[in-house]
């Protein structure tokens, strides 16, 4: 038996975290399932919007949705691990439903902040600053208000579809 393995036997905690942890494997095969699904349903949103004929910006908000989708689904996959951890096949699926979602929204909203809060650095007070702080706080305020708002809807419906595949998979593993 390991180090680890005799400390998480003995420390609840520390065994439900590591009950938890999904393989490296899983981890990384679904990042990249996710951040492809993620990716397309950008994509194929903004391709059928008559006002968004650059394709750079196509490219650059199906990038940040993949990339997004790529961070969150380890992230979310072990909070749904955690949170379902010997319970019901309903409550795998809802947890799935619910920590994929506001993972993958969360964290792609935070890259959208950022390369927002990145457009608008050059025109924002010397860092570290007072000035800085209440510009940065409200830039990042205003771009996830605009995720909200405008980027959610480039989930619908194929983001949608995979979230309820990725958490009837989820929840048929959890059995």
């Amino acid at each position: 038996m390991t180090p680890l393995a005799q400390l998480a036997t003995s420390n609840r905690g520390l065994a439900r975290f590591c009950h938890a942890t999904p393989t490296p494997r899983t981890a990384l095969l679904g990042a990249l399932l996710w951040a492809a699904t993620m990716g397309a349903s950008a994509l194929v949103n903004l391709s059928l919007l008559d006002s968004w004929v650059t394709p750079d910006k196509i490219r650059t908000v199906s990038l940040l949705f993949a990339g997004g989708g790529a961070l969150a689904f380890p992230i979310g996959l072990f909070a749904a691990r955690l949170v379902s951890l010997g319970r019901g096949w309903e409550v795998a699926f809802a947890a799935a439903m619910v920590c994929l979602a506001a993972v993958t929204i969360g964290l792609t909203a935070g890259l959208y902040a950022l390369q927002y809060r990145s457009y608008y650095a050059e025109w924002h007070a010397p860092v570290f600053t007072l000035t800085w702080g209440f510009q940065f706080a409200f830039t990042m305020a205003v771009a996830l208000y605009q995720f909200v708002v405008l980027g959610i809807r480039l989930y619908f419906p194929l983001g949608f579809i995979a979230l309820f595949a990725a958490s009837l998979w989820f929840a048929r593993q959890r059995r």
